[in-house]
């Protein structure tokens, strides 16, 4: 597939042009709108450069570096919807959670299902990662926020821990239920216009959708258990 011009990446953004007047015709906040925009961009840009020197570099120190500060990441950031109620030892148990099931189903895809040789090659790890650890990290987020709702609304422990493991695979469900119906997903999508068979790109969404699937639900298990079995959850 051939590169985007640039005036054609402009063109992208008339669409979130339209949803900024309308927040602002509105009178809705449009600050934070423009900024995680601007961000967005930003930070899609030197991630580019970034990458470029990391799979010219590809040596296994960089990719868990690399490894490393996404879990560092993804773990703060999936701990926003607790606000000021979180402290270091959540940061600990989400940490453990995304670093265990996340890190545990990446190796087992490079190792098993996809047999990449070197296990570093930072042009297939990072994505991979990437994929892992968000799905790992919004399924935290999510049983997070539903554990505490539910202690603060007198649930046991046990009762809480369950029904924000439920709560935090609705997402993950809801697009395995939607996938080749509602949604071609993206990395299916890029392939397909890179000229990728599509059916060999089905094959390769059908690891992704398994890994994702399992990277969520087996962080957000280790999560509520570490949370559950906690002092500070007794406490409360």
């Amino acid at each position: 597939m051939e590169s985007i011009p640039f005036i054609n990446v402009a063109l992208a953004f008339v669409p979130v042009i339209v949803v900024l007047i309308i927040m602002f015709r509105w009178s809705l906040a449009v600050s934070d709108s423009a900024v995680a925009m601007a961000r967005m961009l930003i930070q899609l840009i030197l991630i580019g450069y970034a990458l470029n020197w990391i799979f010219a570099v590809n040596t296994p120190w960089v990719a868990l570096g690399i490894l490393s500060f996404m879990l560092v990441v993804a773990s703060s950031i999936a701990l926003r919807p607790l606000g000021a109620t979180k402290g270091w030892s959540d940061y600990g148990q989400a940490l453990c959670a995304i670093s265990c099931g996340g890190g545990a189903t990446l190796a087992f895809i490079i190792y098993f299902v996809l047999d990449i040789r070197p296990w570093y090659q930072a042009s297939t790890i990072i994505p991979l990662a990437g994929m892992i650890f968000a799905a790992s990290m919004n399924a935290v987020s999510v049983a997070a926020e539903r554990f505490v709702m539910e202690i603060k609304h007198g649930s046991k422990p046990m009762i809480a821990r369950n029904e924000a493991f439920k709560a935090g695979l609705i997402p993950i469900f809801n697009s395995l239920l939607a996938v080749g119906l509602v949604s071609l997903p993206g990395m299916m999508t890029g392939q397909i216009l890179s000229g990728v068979s599509p059916l060999i790109a089905a094959r390769y969404q059908i690891v992704v959708m398994c890994m994702i699937t399992g990277a969520s639900g087996i962080s957000a298990a280790i999560y509520l258990h570490l949370v559950s079995k906690s002092k500070a959850t007794r406490a409360l």
